[in-house]
């Protein structure tokens, strides 16, 4: 079995507030990193799949993995990535 691997982003959409991602920033500022104007947070998630189907069937699994369980397209915005 080949295991092929990905990493899915989640983070906010720019609309929609980031209060820990402000509060970072506040925390750094008061650090001294005084040129830091903005930070937004977010999550990943690696995952190993197996390859025997191939990357344009895995691709579109992980789109639908990601829209459907890991972000909420409502707020969020998500980004394959694949490591290898």
């Amino acid at each position: 079995m080949v295991l092929m691997k990905a990493r899915v982003h989640v983070s906010f959409k720019p609309t929609v507030l980031d209060p820990q991602g402000q509060t970072i920033q506040s925390a750094l500022r008061s650090l001294g990193h005084k040129s830091i104007e903005h930070v937004r947070q977010g999550k990943y998630f690696d995952l190993e799949i197996d390859n025997a189907a191939g990357r344009e069937q895995v691709q579109r699994e992980l789109e639908q993995i990601a829209r459907d369980v890991l972000a909420n397209p409502v707020m969020e915005d998500y980004q394959v990535e694949f490591l290898d």
